[in-house]
């Protein structure tokens, strides 16, 4: 098959260095090519399996997970800026998700945080409401986290 198309290649490059959705790779192709070699470029790396919206949202909620220690809302946002469809996005952090202990994942993130403000203290309200708003923000449902915070003002408390 010839190779002709510089958005091909470009877009080559672009995907050696890290996986990139079919948004991230057409938006960075078109700053430097038209827009009908960018579609052929993306079409033709879609049908080689170089781009695959599925493989980068299950990279993204890995690390996401992982890594960032994130939870289910914002995970999904991640995928989403990236560019890749709701229902993908649903799909793979339903799929990831069921791999993973909620709560679990929960502690491992308020623990982090309150070691970085500082003060472990969850009997404090304003310290105890910064928590809450950073879990919040993190992806974590709001009310396991209030139950959460709760539960551990109890365990103080004794």
């Amino acid at each position: 098959m010839e190779v002709s198309n510089p958005a091909y290649i470009d877009g080559l490059k672009l995907l050696a260095r890290r996986e990139l959705s079919r948004a991230q790779v057409r938006q960075r192709l078109l700053r430097r090519h038209a827009a009908d070699l960018v579609d052929e470029a993306i079409a033709r790396l879609s049908e080689e399996k170089a781009i695959d919206d599925s493989r980068v949202a299950e990279a993204i909620a890995r690390t996401q997970t992982s890594v960032r220690g994130r939870g289910r809302q914002r995970v999904r946002m991640e995928i989403e800026r990236a560019g890749i469809d709701k229902s993908t996005a649903r799909r793979v952090v339903e799929e990831v998700f069921a791999g993973l202990d909620d709560d679990a994942l929960l502690e491992a993130a308020l623990s982090r945080l309150a070691r970085r403000q500082r003060s472990g203290d969850m009997t404090d309200d304003r310290q105890r409401a910064r928590l809450y708003r950073r879990l919040v923000a993190e992806g974590f449902d709001a009310d396991r986290v209030l139950a959460t915070l709760k539960r551990h003002k109890r365990d103080e408390d004794k």
